[in-house]
């Protein structure tokens, strides 16, 4: 099949080679030129604009930052739907707003065009393994008619409401990863301070009700001081507001979330935005005065 995709960024290119080695046909486009080439290299075709990719493909996806970006590629000057045909299928994988996916939908629905949002989990090693989780939200027949395509990118996919159920679900996952992170840096603080190995806390924990995926996959990188980015303090700092913006709309409490967004702000200040979300430790660390290492 031949599928439009649109935004090439450290989740982007992976998802590319994916239907690429599942024997689809990628039409490519992103702003920066040499992501386009990445993925050129790996078998997919150059586009100039994203209206290019509408006018050539059926089926689109897009992963793209925030809500200004996709409401730009979609419904803005040489978009998506400047170039779509009637009875052609978005499916936004970007985490955005609840709202922005619901008028971005009805922006499409006017254009003929079926949407649905369709954010994931699981940052650059599931993105490049082909196991993230995708949360959905839109008209489940169209779900259901790309379902095989978005397994091909994920080791799950979820129909769970109506458009922007996908993100909302999205919105819940970050909040709940972010809090994790913050409670694994403080505990492990917490046992380095206290003179026991945290190499040896998280052997002896991790199996038991405390363990998660998230302390599987971040306390190895806070442990030998790596925080290159899987998935940015910057991007987290995005999630974090959708979330307070949302929870403050439909009058849900987010006080501990409150709290984890001071933190990623005072790292994003001390110009580690750009660092993985594991490095919320680094906050840690300078508090206490140590590192929390093997």
């Amino acid at each position: 099949m031949k599928i439009g995709f649109i935004g090439l960024g450290i989740m982007g290119k992976p998802m590319v080679a994916n239907l690429l080695k599942a024997g689809h046909e990628v039409v490519a486009y992103d702003v920066i030129p040499a992501n386009v080439q990445a993925v050129v290299e790996k078998g997919a075709v150059a586009a100039s604009s994203s209206k290019e990719v509408a006018e050539q493909c059926s089926l689109i996806i897009t992963m793209l930052p925030n809500s200004p970006h996709v409401k730009s590629v979609v419904m803005g000057k040489d978009g998506v739907l400047e170039g779509a045909k009637e009875g052609t299928i978005l499916v936004d994988m970007s985490s955005i707003a609840p709202l922005a996916s619901q008028e971005i939908c009805k922006a499409c629905a006017e254009k003929g065009v079926k949407m649905i949002d369709a954010p994931v989990s699981g940052g650059e090693p599931k993105a490049i393994d082909g196991t993230m989780s995708i949360m959905v939200g839109g008209d489940k027949a169209v779900f259901d008619e790309v379902y095989d395509i978005l397994m091909t990118m994920g080791g799950s996919a979820v129909h769970c409401g109506d458009i922007g159920a996908g993100n909302t679900t999205k919105l819940a996952n970050q909040v709940i990863v972010a809090l994790n992170i913050a409670a694994v840096s403080e505990a492990f603080m917490l046992s380095t301070k206290a003179g026991v190995d945290p190499q040896k806390v998280f052997d002896a924990i991790k199996g038991g009700l405390a363990g998660s995926t998230v302390m599987n996959a971040k306390v190895p990188m806070i442990l030998d001081g790596n925080f290159k980015p899987g998935f940015k303090i910057d991007l987290h700092i995005k999630d974090l507001q959708n979330a307070l913006d949302t929870g403050h709309g439909v009058g849900s409490p987010m006080l501990l979330t409150a709290q984890v967004m001071e933190i990623l702000q005072n790292l994003h200040l001390k110009d580690m935005g750009q660092c993985d979300h594991s490095a919320i430790a680094r906050y840690y660390e300078e508090l206490a005065g140590c590192e929390i290492r093997k």
